[in-house]
Protein backbone atom coordinates (compact mmCIF):
# COMPACT_ATOMS: atom_id res chain seq x y z
CA UNK A 1 0.00 0.00 0.00
CA UNK A 2 1.51 3.53 -0.84
CA UNK A 3 1.80 6.24 1.28
CA UNK A 4 -0.73 8.28 -0.30
CA UNK A 5 -3.32 5.62 0.47
CA UNK A 6 -2.19 5.67 3.85
CA UNK A 7 -2.90 9.11 4.44
CA UNK A 8 -6.49 8.72 2.49
CA UNK A 9 -7.53 5.77 4.61
CA UNK A 10 -6.53 7.91 7.79
CA UNK A 11 -8.26 10.60 6.86
CA UNK A 12 -11.56 8.54 5.99
CA UNK A 13 -11.07 6.78 9.46
CA UNK A 14 -10.85 10.28 11.20
CA UNK A 15 -14.05 11.40 9.17
CA UNK A 16 -16.17 8.15 10.03
CA UNK A 17 -14.93 8.17 13.81
CA UNK A 18 -15.38 12.25 14.13
CA UNK A 19 -19.15 11.48 12.93
CA UNK A 20 -19.28 8.44 14.81
CA UNK A 21 -18.93 11.33 18.22
CA UNK A 22 -15.57 10.64 18.60
CA UNK A 23 -13.86 14.00 20.37
CA UNK A 24 -11.87 15.90 16.96
CA UNK A 25 -8.60 15.82 18.45
CA UNK A 26 -8.80 12.93 19.87
CA UNK A 27 -9.36 11.06 16.41
CA UNK A 28 -6.92 12.83 14.73
CA UNK A 29 -4.19 11.76 17.29
CA UNK A 30 -5.63 8.17 17.41
CA UNK A 31 -5.79 8.47 12.98
CA UNK A 32 -1.94 10.08 12.96
CA UNK A 33 -0.41 7.50 14.87
CA UNK A 34 -1.73 4.52 13.04
CA UNK A 35 -1.03 6.18 9.59
CA UNK A 36 2.78 7.41 10.38
CA UNK A 37 2.98 4.21 11.90
CA UNK A 38 1.97 2.16 8.63
CA UNK A 39 3.83 4.26 6.92
CA UNK A 40 7.15 4.01 8.57
CA UNK A 41 6.52 0.37 9.70
CA UNK A 42 7.29 0.70 13.24
CA UNK A 43 5.17 2.04 16.74
CA UNK A 44 8.31 3.39 18.90
CA UNK A 45 9.05 5.46 15.36
CA UNK A 46 5.71 7.16 15.15
CA UNK A 47 5.69 7.35 18.94
CA UNK A 48 8.75 9.29 18.88
CA UNK A 49 7.63 11.63 15.79
CA UNK A 50 4.46 12.67 17.01
CA UNK A 51 6.03 13.48 20.42
CA UNK A 52 7.91 15.88 18.89
CA UNK A 53 5.14 17.18 16.75
CA UNK A 54 3.29 17.44 20.14
CA UNK A 55 6.55 19.03 21.50
CA UNK A 56 6.63 21.36 18.49
CA UNK A 57 3.27 22.75 18.81
CA UNK A 58 3.33 24.53 21.67
CA UNK A 59 6.98 25.55 22.46
CA UNK A 60 6.91 28.46 20.89
CA UNK A 61 7.20 31.99 22.71
CA UNK A 62 4.40 33.10 20.32
CA UNK A 63 1.63 30.47 22.04
CA UNK A 64 1.96 32.54 24.88
CA UNK A 65 -0.69 34.72 22.83
CA UNK A 66 -3.45 32.20 23.68
CA UNK A 67 -3.32 32.14 27.57
CA UNK A 68 -3.41 36.13 28.01
CA UNK A 69 -6.01 37.06 26.03
CA UNK A 70 -8.12 34.28 26.75
CA UNK A 71 -7.50 35.52 30.69
CA UNK A 72 -8.16 39.13 29.41
CA UNK A 73 -11.72 38.47 27.65
CA UNK A 74 -12.87 36.52 31.01
CA UNK A 75 -11.84 39.58 32.93
CA UNK A 76 -13.36 41.51 31.02
CA UNK A 77 -16.44 39.69 30.91
CA UNK A 78 -16.43 39.58 34.79
CA UNK A 79 -15.67 43.24 34.81
CA UNK A 80 -18.88 44.32 33.57
CA UNK A 81 -17.52 45.68 30.51
CA UNK A 82 -20.13 43.94 28.73
CA UNK A 83 -23.10 46.10 30.00
CA UNK A 84 -20.77 48.77 29.85
CA UNK A 85 -20.57 48.64 26.63
CA UNK A 86 -24.25 47.82 26.31
CA UNK A 87 -25.64 51.07 27.44
CA UNK A 88 -23.15 53.63 25.97
CA UNK A 89 -24.39 51.72 22.60
CA UNK A 90 -27.90 51.94 23.73
CA UNK A 91 -27.23 55.63 24.04
CA UNK A 92 -25.98 56.34 20.71
CA UNK A 93 -28.82 55.01 19.06
CA UNK A 94 -31.92 55.46 20.72
CA UNK A 95 -33.38 57.72 18.33
CA UNK A 96 -33.23 55.26 15.83
CA UNK A 97 -35.88 52.86 14.45
CA UNK A 98 -34.55 49.66 15.46
CA UNK A 99 -32.09 51.46 17.69
CA UNK A 100 -31.95 48.95 20.02
CA UNK A 101 -31.15 46.41 17.84
CA UNK A 102 -28.43 48.61 16.54
CA UNK A 103 -27.16 49.49 19.82
CA UNK A 104 -26.45 45.45 20.79
CA UNK A 105 -24.32 45.48 17.24
CA UNK A 106 -22.21 48.38 18.28
CA UNK A 107 -22.34 46.74 22.03
CA UNK A 108 -20.99 43.49 20.57
CA UNK A 109 -18.49 44.73 18.00
CA UNK A 110 -17.29 46.66 20.93
CA UNK A 111 -16.96 44.07 22.79
CA UNK A 112 -15.62 41.75 20.77
CA UNK A 113 -12.69 44.48 20.53
CA UNK A 114 -11.37 43.70 24.01
CA UNK A 115 -12.74 39.71 24.25
CA UNK A 116 -12.08 37.67 21.11
CA UNK A 117 -14.56 34.64 22.02
CA UNK A 118 -17.50 34.44 20.13
CA UNK A 119 -18.75 32.19 23.10
CA UNK A 120 -18.06 34.55 25.44
CA UNK A 121 -19.94 37.36 23.68
CA UNK A 122 -23.12 35.38 23.36
CA UNK A 123 -23.72 34.14 26.82
CA UNK A 124 -22.71 37.79 28.21
CA UNK A 125 -25.14 39.67 25.84
CA UNK A 126 -28.01 37.20 25.86
CA UNK A 127 -28.29 37.95 29.66
CA UNK A 128 -28.27 41.93 29.08
CA UNK A 129 -29.62 41.98 25.82
CA UNK A 130 -32.36 39.85 25.04
CA UNK A 131 -34.66 40.75 27.87
CA UNK A 132 -34.16 44.47 26.88
CA UNK A 133 -34.92 43.94 23.42
CA UNK A 134 -38.22 42.03 24.36
CA UNK A 135 -39.23 44.34 26.86
CA UNK A 136 -39.52 47.47 24.47
CA UNK A 137 -41.05 45.82 21.82
CA UNK A 138 -38.71 43.36 19.53
CA UNK A 139 -39.90 39.82 18.71
CA UNK A 140 -38.50 36.94 20.16
CA UNK A 141 -36.94 35.45 17.18
CA UNK A 142 -35.19 39.23 16.09
CA UNK A 143 -33.78 39.46 19.80
CA UNK A 144 -32.17 36.23 20.55
CA UNK A 145 -30.97 36.21 16.32
CA UNK A 146 -29.35 39.73 16.65
CA UNK A 147 -27.77 38.46 19.67
CA UNK A 148 -26.41 35.09 18.04
CA UNK A 149 -25.54 36.88 14.35
CA UNK A 150 -23.38 40.13 16.66
CA UNK A 151 -21.49 37.51 18.52
CA UNK A 152 -19.58 36.50 15.78
CA UNK A 153 -17.90 39.70 15.51
CA UNK A 154 -16.04 38.25 18.46
CA UNK A 155 -13.65 35.85 16.37
CA UNK A 156 -13.02 38.03 13.35
CA UNK A 157 -12.66 41.93 15.11
CA UNK A 158 -9.12 41.70 16.75
CA UNK A 159 -7.97 40.09 19.21
CA UNK A 160 -9.62 37.12 18.31
CA UNK A 161 -9.00 33.48 19.24
CA UNK A 162 -9.51 31.89 15.59
CA UNK A 163 -6.99 34.12 14.46
CA UNK A 164 -4.59 33.10 16.94
CA UNK A 165 -5.14 29.46 16.48
CA UNK A 166 -5.10 30.04 12.66
CA UNK A 167 -1.97 31.79 12.80
CA UNK A 168 -0.43 29.21 14.74
CA UNK A 169 -1.54 26.33 12.26
CA UNK A 170 -0.67 28.45 9.27
CA UNK A 171 2.42 29.87 10.69
CA UNK A 172 1.69 33.52 10.06
CA UNK A 173 2.17 36.83 11.89
CA UNK A 174 -0.61 36.88 14.51
CA UNK A 175 -0.15 40.86 14.12
CA UNK A 176 -1.04 40.98 10.73
CA UNK A 177 -3.87 38.53 10.94
CA UNK A 178 -5.31 40.86 13.53
CA UNK A 179 -5.19 44.18 11.59
CA UNK A 180 -6.58 42.20 8.29
CA UNK A 181 -9.69 41.31 10.59
CA UNK A 182 -10.54 45.10 11.27
CA UNK A 183 -11.53 45.86 7.74
CA UNK A 184 -14.09 42.70 7.34
CA UNK A 185 -15.37 42.85 10.96
CA UNK A 186 -15.76 46.29 10.46
CA UNK A 187 -17.49 45.70 7.41
CA UNK A 188 -19.75 42.92 9.16
CA UNK A 189 -20.70 45.20 11.52
CA UNK A 190 -22.02 47.73 9.13
CA UNK A 191 -23.96 45.26 7.41
CA UNK A 192 -25.79 44.01 10.28
CA UNK A 193 -26.60 47.81 10.96
CA UNK A 194 -27.84 48.31 8.10
CA UNK A 195 -29.83 45.22 7.75
CA UNK A 196 -31.25 45.97 11.09
CA UNK A 197 -32.87 49.21 10.13
CA UNK A 198 -34.10 47.85 6.22
CA UNK A 199 -35.59 45.13 8.43
CA UNK A 200 -37.01 47.79 10.72
CA UNK A 201 -38.92 49.60 8.01
CA UNK A 202 -39.61 46.40 5.47
CA UNK A 203 -39.94 43.52 7.88
CA UNK A 204 -41.51 45.07 11.17
CA UNK A 205 -43.54 41.79 11.46
CA UNK A 206 -40.05 40.28 12.11
CA UNK A 207 -37.95 42.80 14.26
CA UNK A 208 -41.02 44.47 16.04
CA UNK A 209 -44.07 46.74 15.38
CA UNK A 210 -44.20 48.47 18.25
CA UNK A 211 -40.70 49.81 18.89
CA UNK A 212 -39.96 52.13 21.94
CA UNK A 213 -36.66 53.64 23.11
CA UNK A 214 -34.45 51.24 24.56
CA UNK A 215 -32.88 53.14 27.53
CA UNK A 216 -33.68 56.47 29.20
CA UNK A 217 -31.70 59.68 28.55
CA UNK A 218 -27.97 58.71 30.29
CA UNK A 219 -25.82 61.68 31.35
CA UNK A 220 -22.75 62.82 29.52
CA UNK A 221 -20.80 62.43 32.17
CA UNK A 222 -22.06 58.73 33.25
CA UNK A 223 -21.14 58.17 28.75
CA UNK A 224 -17.84 58.94 29.50
CA UNK A 225 -17.57 57.06 32.88
CA UNK A 226 -18.37 53.95 31.04
CA UNK A 227 -17.18 54.20 27.92
CA UNK A 228 -13.83 55.93 28.94
CA UNK A 229 -12.27 52.31 30.51
CA UNK A 230 -13.44 50.03 27.18
CA UNK A 231 -11.92 52.86 25.01
CA UNK A 232 -8.80 53.48 27.26
CA UNK A 233 -8.55 49.36 26.84
CA UNK A 234 -8.80 49.00 23.47
CA UNK A 235 -6.35 51.63 22.42
CA UNK A 236 -3.77 50.67 24.93
CA UNK A 237 -4.16 46.67 23.39
CA UNK A 238 -4.73 47.28 19.73
CA UNK A 239 -3.01 50.53 19.63
CA UNK A 240 -0.01 49.26 21.44
CA UNK A 241 0.45 46.60 19.16
CA UNK A 242 -0.81 48.26 15.36
CA UNK A 243 2.11 50.66 16.74
CA UNK A 244 4.79 48.53 17.09
CA UNK A 245 4.72 49.00 21.02
CA UNK A 246 4.12 45.63 22.06
CA UNK A 247 3.84 41.97 20.13
CA UNK A 248 1.27 39.88 20.23
CA UNK A 249 1.91 38.43 23.76
CA UNK A 250 3.24 41.39 25.16
CA UNK A 251 -0.15 42.82 24.17
CA UNK A 252 -2.37 40.71 25.79
CA UNK A 253 -0.05 40.87 29.27
CA UNK A 254 -0.83 44.18 29.14
CA UNK A 255 -4.05 44.04 28.60
CA UNK A 256 -4.50 41.51 31.40
CA UNK A 257 -3.14 44.14 33.86
CA UNK A 258 -5.72 46.91 31.90
CA UNK A 259 -8.37 44.57 32.80
CA UNK A 260 -7.65 43.17 35.79
CA UNK A 261 -6.93 47.16 37.05
CA UNK A 262 -10.27 48.51 35.97
CA UNK A 263 -11.78 45.40 37.14
CA UNK A 264 -10.36 46.24 40.48
CA UNK A 265 -11.11 50.14 40.00
CA UNK A 266 -14.90 49.61 39.72
CA UNK A 267 -14.64 46.76 43.15
CA UNK A 268 -16.90 44.47 40.34
CA UNK A 269 -13.18 41.86 41.03
CA UNK A 270 -13.96 39.71 43.96
CA UNK A 271 -11.37 37.08 45.46
CA UNK A 272 -14.16 34.56 44.19
CA UNK A 273 -14.60 36.06 40.69
CA UNK A 274 -10.88 36.23 40.17
CA UNK A 275 -10.57 32.46 41.01
CA UNK A 276 -13.13 31.21 38.47
CA UNK A 277 -11.59 34.20 35.86
CA UNK A 278 -8.13 31.66 36.68
CA UNK A 279 -9.56 28.00 36.47
CA UNK A 280 -11.70 28.81 33.77
CA UNK A 281 -8.83 30.57 31.82
CA UNK A 282 -6.75 26.88 32.58
CA UNK A 283 -9.53 25.28 31.09
CA UNK A 284 -9.55 26.98 28.04
CA UNK A 285 -5.90 27.01 27.74
CA UNK A 286 -5.64 23.38 28.49
CA UNK A 287 -8.08 22.73 25.72
CA UNK A 288 -6.45 24.93 22.76
CA UNK A 289 -3.48 22.79 23.66
CA UNK A 290 -4.81 19.62 23.32
CA UNK A 291 -6.34 21.18 19.96
CA UNK A 292 -3.05 22.32 18.81
CA UNK A 293 -0.99 19.48 19.39
CA UNK A 294 -3.03 17.30 17.74
CA UNK A 295 -3.58 19.63 14.67
CA UNK A 296 0.42 19.30 14.02
CA UNK A 297 0.48 15.83 14.80
CA UNK A 298 -2.38 15.32 11.75
CA UNK A 299 -0.38 18.05 9.58
CA UNK A 300 3.18 15.56 10.08
CA UNK A 301 0.80 12.40 9.03
CA UNK A 302 -0.61 14.31 6.38
CA UNK A 303 2.91 15.62 5.31
CA UNK A 304 4.18 12.06 5.72
CA UNK A 305 1.80 10.59 3.43
CA UNK A 306 1.98 13.15 0.85
CA UNK A 307 -1.29 13.59 0.62
CA UNK A 308 -1.54 17.38 0.40
CA UNK A 309 1.16 17.70 -2.09
CA UNK A 310 -1.11 15.34 -4.61
CA UNK A 311 -3.89 16.92 -3.90
CA UNK A 312 -2.39 20.25 -5.09
CA UNK A 313 -1.22 18.17 -8.14
CA UNK A 314 -4.75 16.89 -8.57
CA UNK A 315 -5.86 20.75 -8.58
CA UNK A 316 -3.43 21.66 -10.76
CA UNK A 317 -4.24 18.91 -13.32
CA UNK A 318 -8.06 19.86 -13.04
CA UNK A 319 -7.25 23.05 -14.37
CA UNK A 320 -9.59 24.83 -11.90
CA UNK A 321 -9.19 28.65 -11.36
CA UNK A 322 -8.10 30.09 -7.99
CA UNK A 323 -11.47 31.51 -7.37
CA UNK A 324 -13.37 28.07 -8.11
CA UNK A 325 -10.89 26.45 -5.66
CA UNK A 326 -11.64 29.14 -2.97
CA UNK A 327 -15.11 29.03 -3.67
CA UNK A 328 -15.37 25.45 -3.00
CA UNK A 329 -13.40 25.47 -0.23
CA UNK A 330 -15.69 27.69 1.12
CA UNK A 331 -18.80 25.86 0.36
CA UNK A 332 -17.20 22.60 2.33
CA UNK A 333 -16.21 24.81 5.55
CA UNK A 334 -19.74 26.20 5.72
CA UNK A 335 -20.86 22.05 5.73
CA UNK A 336 -18.36 21.49 8.04
CA UNK A 337 -20.14 24.12 10.23
CA UNK A 338 -23.37 21.99 10.01
CA UNK A 339 -21.63 19.25 12.00
CA UNK A 340 -18.26 20.35 13.83
CA UNK A 341 -17.34 23.60 16.43
CA UNK A 342 -15.03 26.04 14.49
CA UNK A 343 -12.01 25.08 15.91
CA UNK A 344 -12.50 21.36 14.81
CA UNK A 345 -13.35 23.21 11.20
CA UNK A 346 -9.87 24.71 11.14
CA UNK A 347 -7.67 21.65 12.66
CA UNK A 348 -9.42 19.32 9.95
CA UNK A 349 -8.69 21.86 6.54
CA UNK A 350 -6.54 24.44 7.53
CA UNK A 351 -3.43 21.75 7.24
CA UNK A 352 -5.19 19.92 3.96
CA UNK A 353 -5.00 23.38 2.02
CA UNK A 354 -2.47 25.54 3.34
CA UNK A 355 0.10 23.32 0.46
CA UNK A 356 -2.47 23.90 -2.29
CA UNK A 357 -2.91 27.80 -1.75
CA UNK A 358 0.91 28.24 -1.05
CA UNK A 359 1.46 26.88 -4.22
CA UNK A 360 -1.43 28.59 -6.15
CA UNK A 361 0.68 31.94 -4.93
CA UNK A 362 -2.61 32.84 -2.57
CA UNK A 363 -2.26 35.11 0.11
CA UNK A 364 -2.02 33.01 3.47
CA UNK A 365 -3.27 36.37 5.69
CA UNK A 366 -6.23 36.66 3.41
CA UNK A 367 -7.11 33.41 2.90
CA UNK A 368 -7.05 32.85 6.63
CA UNK A 369 -9.92 35.78 7.24
CA UNK A 370 -11.67 33.92 4.52
CA UNK A 371 -11.51 30.66 6.78
CA UNK A 372 -12.38 32.45 10.23
CA UNK A 373 -15.77 34.49 8.39
CA UNK A 374 -16.65 31.00 6.71
CA UNK A 375 -16.21 28.91 10.16
CA UNK A 376 -18.34 31.63 11.59
CA UNK A 377 -21.25 31.33 10.16
CA UNK A 378 -21.46 27.07 10.69
CA UNK A 379 -21.73 28.88 14.30
CA UNK A 380 -25.21 30.11 13.05
CA UNK A 381 -26.20 26.83 10.94
CA UNK A 382 -28.12 24.24 11.76
CA UNK A 383 -27.45 21.06 13.13
CA UNK A 384 -24.60 22.33 15.72
CA UNK A 385 -24.52 26.13 15.55
CA UNK A 386 -22.54 26.42 18.79
CA UNK A 387 -23.69 30.05 19.44
CA UNK A 388 -27.21 29.48 19.10
CA UNK A 389 -27.20 26.18 21.63
CA UNK A 390 -24.89 28.92 24.05
CA UNK A 391 -27.47 31.34 23.97
CA UNK A 392 -30.49 28.72 24.26
CA UNK A 393 -28.61 27.08 27.85
CA UNK A 394 -27.76 30.52 28.99
CA UNK A 395 -31.62 32.16 28.14
CA UNK A 396 -33.41 29.43 29.66
CA UNK A 397 -36.43 30.01 28.44
CA UNK A 398 -39.13 27.39 27.44
CA UNK A 399 -40.72 29.87 25.10
CA UNK A 400 -38.04 30.05 22.88
CA UNK A 401 -36.83 27.02 20.93
CA UNK A 402 -33.93 26.33 19.01
CA UNK A 403 -35.78 26.83 15.82
CA UNK A 404 -36.95 30.14 17.15
CA UNK A 405 -32.95 30.96 17.36
CA UNK A 406 -31.79 29.81 14.45
CA UNK A 407 -34.48 31.30 12.42
CA UNK A 408 -33.84 34.26 14.15
CA UNK A 409 -30.01 34.07 12.74
CA UNK A 410 -30.78 33.41 9.74
CA UNK A 411 -31.23 36.81 8.18
CA UNK A 412 -27.33 37.44 10.09
CA UNK A 413 -25.81 34.83 8.51
CA UNK A 414 -27.10 35.59 5.34
CA UNK A 415 -25.17 38.93 5.53
CA UNK A 416 -22.22 37.40 6.68
CA UNK A 417 -22.20 35.38 3.27
CA UNK A 418 -22.34 39.07 1.86
CA UNK A 419 -19.37 39.95 4.02
CA UNK A 420 -17.45 36.58 2.85
CA UNK A 421 -18.52 37.21 -0.93
CA UNK A 422 -16.90 41.28 -0.87
CA UNK A 423 -13.66 40.03 0.83
CA UNK A 424 -13.19 37.22 -1.63
CA UNK A 425 -13.98 39.74 -4.63
CA UNK A 426 -11.97 42.49 -2.70
CA UNK A 427 -8.84 41.62 -1.47
CA UNK A 428 -8.14 44.78 -0.13
CA UNK A 429 -10.92 44.98 2.32
CA UNK A 430 -8.70 42.40 4.57
CA UNK A 431 -5.17 43.42 3.14
CA UNK A 432 -5.39 46.88 2.71
CA UNK A 433 -3.86 48.06 6.29
CA UNK A 434 -1.38 45.63 5.51
CA UNK A 435 0.06 47.93 2.64
CA UNK A 436 -0.50 44.67 0.13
Amino acid sequence: MTDFAIGMISLLAMGTLVLGGLYVPIALILCSFVGVWAIKGTPLLAAKMLGLAANDAISSYFFGVVPVFVLMGFLVSESGMGRDAFDVANAMFKRIKGGLGLGTIAANTIFAAITGISIASAAVFTKLAVPELRRHGYTARYSVGVVAGSSVLGMLIPPSLLMILYGLLAEQSIGDLFLAGVGPGLLLALLFGVGTILMAYLAPGFIGRALSSGTETMPPSEVISKGMPIALLIGLVLGGLYLGFFTPVEAGAVGVAGALIIGVAKRRLSLAALWRVLVETGLITAAISFLIIAAQMYSRMLSFSGVPAQFGVMVAGADMSMLSIILLYVLVVILFGMILDSGSIMLILVPLMLPVMAGLHVDLVWFGVITVIAVEIGLLTPPFGISVYVIKSTLNDPDISLKDIFIGAAPFALMMLVCLGLVIAFPVIATGLLGR
